[in-house]
């Protein structure tokens, strides 16, 4: 009852509130924003009754984030605790009955599966595999269990006993070792954060009997020196593989066989769960660029799956298709497409009865869901509403569950009926916290600039008086295909920023997503051009504002953002302080130090020893050094190795030579982003301090 209660409170507040925020209290500060809870991964029951999701507590003194299972009671809005662990237990998935679920946890020491029935007991361990076990999913009949673990190939033909002593014991010497070198054979031998080395990611399968909650001995069915999981998130669909409707083959998205560092074109291929196979036919889409995320309708006579036109681009339009198949997977006929004539891309969907595929778009500035199927142009059922995740659906799809959240309002579960105007929020993890706190809803602007509009949110600070002149914070979102949605982020969250005192603008200028796929495409080779144009099109609106001090402005960026607070620093000083967070410094030794080739290569048209030399030349920010004034605050770490931290000491040592106040500030424990929170809270500390001592506090 106090969980429906919290639930209905914080739905009339919210109402309530409007463009005032969810509470009328005092500003969010850092101890509220570590305070608050993380809810992620949420899966509505085959009966569609029940939605399970992840409640994720951050504990900022112990530098530690607690992880369990939810369920919420969709009628009531009902919700109790499932799994309790000191660990981090996540990734919910209801077995076909209803009866189970399977999660993650690292509860034992590593990452393994577990399983727990939903009527309650004791959780039980499925995996005790070395290399560990992730991203799971159930056969039809509930009676096997797929997983993915990442090995080394030259053992994985072995018998599953030798296969994963070898596995365990090659790791254990490594740490044993007094000797730390590392050996690369082939690209990628790192990726994002980690080193890979020469790993691969394999699936296996085991049998699970349900009465006993025990599994069989796993199997690795894709043995060989190929990965059979996207390793880049780039090319993830959500649940990136599946089992044929028999139960007795896998469809996946398998990682092309060659080349991977600088070829996207991810395959769906198919092998038969028995394994021994070392070679994966591809199922023949005809697809030209990257394929995947395949999921087949309730009646199993149809595969959907996501697939991109152009060959290279990561950020090309992804493209719903379907097409009949067997029982076994393969396919019956030709892909028949269904979004042809949606310009937007397609993110998480779910298959209905009657051949309908009910799907997750970002759409300006928010996220929209449709409705698609062969003969007709999708529908838009929802939306634009905040941002969505973890999309899922009940057997029959009469049921959507996923997380919405808003700029003003970190995620919550959320659920939609057909018929309905936009989701309706189950969950109030947050409600107790977010009613004492004063977070203004932002305002959506449009802005005229070269042959399109561009849309921007304005957050003013909480107790915003326009009479008065206030500082301006203007933040560019990384990608650089990307946008900021009104949604919640746990590391650039503009509601923070607006807290401090600040007018925050956050502008989805050319090249960002959700406004067609001319605008994401235009871009490409022009980074410092019209984008540049774009945003000097938008802060030229946002300064003649009355209450903005155009004496106190300032600009920061992560990324794609990163780069621009360098591009910034070549050419304009209408900032009093620019912040750069792992940006490109210079376009050549970029390209050599990162690891997905393929990103560079569609950006610049090429290798920079190609025809096509000028690009990387023309927008590198290294090359207008001489023209840096505006103090910089430049954060780049170690683990960064998708934009290598040599940008960053690159950037700093300039600075430092020209006399330009600068201060440069490594985690040698972080990749692209800051995610622990000791970290974290550190990184907001100096930030907001540089950002005062140039830019001033708060109103006047």
């Amino acid at each position: 009852m106090m969980a429906i209660l919290l639930a209905n409170l914080w739905l009339d507040a919210a109402q309530a509130a409007g463009a005032a925020g969810p509470g009328g209290g005092k500003p969010m500060n850092l101890d509220d924003f570590f305070r608050l809870e993380r809810i992620s991964d949420a899966r509505v029951s085959p009966d569609g009754k029940h939605v399970a999701y992840v409640a994720a507590v951050p504990n900022l003194k112990e530098n530690k984030t607690t992880a369990s299972i939810w369920i919420a009671e969709i009628a009531t809005g009902k919700t109790m605790s499932l799994t309790r662990s000191a660990k981090r237990d996540r990734r919910p998935r209801w077995s076909p009955d209803g009866k189970l679920i399977l999660f993650e946890s690292s509860r034992g020491g590593d990452n393994q599966l577990w399983v727990i029935p939903v009527s309650g007991g004791e959780a039980r361990q499925v995996t005790t595999i070395g290399t560990e076990a992730s991203a799971a999913v159930w056969s039809n009949d509930g009676k096997k269990i797929a997983f993915v673990s990442s090995v080394w190939p030259e053992h994985s033909d072995k018998p599953f006993a030798q296969s994963d002593e070898l596995n365990r014991k090659r790791k254990d010497d490594a740490e044993k070792s007094p000797v730390k070198a590392k050996v690369f054979n082939r690209l990628f031998y790192r990726h994002w954060d980690e080193y890979v080395e020469d790993r691969r990611q394999h699936l296996f399968v085991c049998a699970f009997n349900p009465e006993t909650l025990q599994a069989s001995e796993p199997r690795d069915v894709t043995p060989g020196d190929r990965d059979a999981y996207p390793t880049s998130s780039t090319f993830s669909g959500g649940d990136d593989y599946t089992f044929s409707p028999d139960g007795e083959w896998l469809v996946f998205t398998a990682v092309p066989a060659r080349d991977e560092a600088w070829n996207t074109r991810h395959e769906l291929c198919r092998v038969s769960v028995a394994g021994g196979a070392t070679a994966w036919p591809a199922l023949g889409t005809g697809s030209a660029g990257a394929e995947g995320a395949p999921a087949f309708t309730p009646d199993g006579k149809t595969l959907v799956f996501r697939a991109q036109r152009r060959a290279g681009f990561e950020a090309d339009k992804w493209e719903l298709f379907q097409a009949p198949c067997g029982p076994d997977g393969s396919l019956g006929g030709k892909p028949v497409e269904l979004t042809k004539n949606l310009d937007r891309s397609v993110d998480a969907f779910v298959t209905a009865p009657a051949g309908e595929v009910l799907f997750q778009v970002e759409e300006s500035g928010g996220n929209s869901i449709y409705k698609a199927s062969a003969g007709k142009d999708p529908v838009r059922l929802c939306g634009p509403v905040g941002m969505l995740g973890s999309l899922s659906a009940d057997s029959s799809c009469r049921v959507l569950g996923m997380t919405e959240a808003r700029m003003n309002r970190p995620a919550e579960v959320a659920i939609y009926e057909p018929g309905k105007q936009e989701p309706r929020l189950l969950t109030a993890h947050n409600a107790k916290l977010l009613s004492a706190l004063d977070l203004p809803r932002p305002e959506s602007l449009s802005v005229p600039v070269e042959g399109a509009t561009m849309q921007m949110w304005l957050l003013k600070p909480p107790g915003f008086d326009p009479a008065k002149k206030w500082p301006l914070v203007y933040l560019v979102h990384g990608g650089p295909q990307g946008a900021w949605e009104d949604g919640w982020s746990w590391r650039w969250n503009p509601s923070l920023w607006a807290a401090r005192g600040y007018v925050v603008a956050c502008p989805n200028p050319r090249g960002s997503t959700g406004f067609g796929q001319k605008f994401v495409d235009e871009i490409s080779g022009d980074w410092g051009g019209k984008c540049y144009r774009d945003l000097m099109a938008g802060l030229d609106v946002v300064e003649k504002l009355p209450f903005i001090d155009r004496e106190r402005m300032a600009s920061a960026g992560a990324s794609f953002g990163g780069y621009m607070m360098n591009w910034f620093q070549g050419n304009t000083t209408r900032f009093k302080t620019l912040i750069t967070h792992c940006g490109v410094y210079n376009f050549e030794s970029m390209y050599a130090t990162t690891e997905e080739l393929w990103f560079d290569e569609w950006e610049h048209g090429g290798p920079p020893w190609g025809p096509n030399k000028q690009s990387y030349e023309k927008h590198s920010p290294h090359r207008l050094a001489a023209n840096f004034k505006t103090p910089m605050l430049i954060i780049h770490n170690d683990l960064d190795f998708r934009v290598p931290v040599s940008e960053g000491h690159q950037l700093f040592t300039t600075l430092q030579r020209l006399g330009v106040p600068s201060r440069f500030i490594n985690f040698p424990d972080e990749g692209h982003w800051v995610l622990k929170l000791r970290n974290s809270e550190y990184w907001h500390k100096e930030v907001f301090s540089w950002l005062e001592k140039y830019a001033g506090p708060g109103g006047r």
